[in-house]
């Protein structure tokens, strides 16, 4: 069989949610399965790194497809051809989008459609391109894959289609984010926080993030105990960052946040398994991969009660309303001398067993080669 792949997320170096979703299924699909042929298809130059053994093929279409109209044409003009010339029997699409152009089955990744809910912070071009696509993508596909029961829901109430084109193939983590010793976590602590414990958030930073929130939140903590606990801020600057950045600045306790835009993985992981707490306040999220390292870590996670970070975080989360910076310091604040810290813990190492990427890259490569019956 030969499985045509978008792949234009696997970018060396630059890595992030897509782009690890991308690579981590078709790894394990690759690895798997080498029986057949798989031809991924990049938008520039790739890195050898992601020919991942002797059974995929690389094809280039350029040029790089970073631009609505750019979108246009890759997925309309040089995917079609592309697919005809290395006559693939299936296309798979971890991004999200496909083309409306060929007819052979096409597979396709939902991570979110925040775009409908949240349209004044997608910028205009892109807006217009979603609204008028996304529909059509949703419609033409063979089978929709969502990384989350409630990312899947939120596409049956929204587009409307048969419950059962839809399945969910969860993200997992990465090896590295795994428990510390607490001397290591202390010469991390050392290193980033001032010696401190610390709530840390990862994530690039953008209104939907609901960062400004979560710094009054830290603010209201800071008044309301007498803990010197620290805020650790880790993601690039998305778009829109000025409220974010103003409240911080504005904030009594400034000193006792620390940002940092950018971190290598291996330094991330082990700023998250020496963190006290994990917190994401975000208002919408497909799924929540920091939270689930956290979880992977042995460290708990404080998480907003929106779409699925409920269902990422499992039983052992302290839920709070995103809306309400008063919420979110309560549960700060019951978060420090719980009683009940390590059976959270402890719940959140039986929950985590539900997020693995090789049973995602199964349940993925069982659908498209028409093994598995949804």
């Amino acid at each position: 069989m030969i499985i045509a792949v978008n792949a234009r997320f696997l970018i060396q170096g630059k890595l992030e949610g897509i782009g690890w979703y991308t690579y981590q299924i078709l790894k394990n699909m690759v690895e798997s399965h080498p029986e057949h042929q798989y031809i991924f298809f990049f938008d520039r130059t790739y890195d050898p790194e992601f020919i991942f053994n002797d059974s995929v093929k690389p094809v280039v279409l350029k040029p790089a497809a970073r631009h609505p109209f750019l979108w246009y044409w890759w997925f309309e003009k040089a995917i079609p051809g592309a697919l005809k010339a290395c006559k693939a029997d299936v296309f798979l699409s971890p991004d999200g989008y496909l083309s409306l152009s060929v007819d052979i089955p096409q597979y396709l990744v939902v991570h979110d459609i925040a775009y409908i809910h949240f349209p004044e912070q997608v910028p205009l071009l892109v807006r217009k391109y979603y609204q008028y696509f996304v529909p059509k993508h949703i419609e033409k596909a063979k089978h929709i894959f969502a990384v989350s029961e409630a990312t899947r829901k939120d596409i049956l109430t929204q587009f409307g289609c048969a419950p059962n084109k839809i399945s969910i193939a969860y993200n997992g983590v990465r090896a590295m984010f795994e428990p510390l010793s607490e001397a290591i976590q202390q010469e991390v602590r050392d290193r980033y926080s001032q010696s401190k414990r610390y709530f840390l958030f990862v994530g690039a930073i953008h209104p939907r993030k609901n960062l400004a929130k979560l710094i009054q939140a830290f603010d209201l903590f800071c008044l309301k105990t007498k803990t010197d606990m620290h805020l650790l801020l880790v993601g690039r600057k998305a778009w829109m960052t000025a409220e974010t950045e103003a409240f911080l600045q504005s904030s009594p306790n400034k000193m006792r946040i620390q940002y940092y835009p950018y971190m290598e993985t291996d330094q991330l992981a082990q700023l998250t398994a020496s963190a006290f707490a994990a917190i994401n306040p975000s208002l919408l999220e497909g799924f929540g991969v920091p939270v689930l390292e956290a979880l992977n870590c042995d460290i708990p996670v404080l998480v907003s009660n929106a779409f699925s970070l409920p269902e990422v975080a499992g039983p052992g989360a302290y839920l709070f309303d995103p809306m309400d910076e008063e919420s979110m310091a309560q549960s700060m604040i019951a978060s420090i001398d719980d009683p009940g810290r390590k059976e959270r813990i402890e719940q959140g190492r039986v929950h985590k067993n539900l997020f693995d990427w090789k049973k995602s890259a199964e349940q993925i490569y069982q659908c498209i080669t028409g093994n598995l019956k949804i």
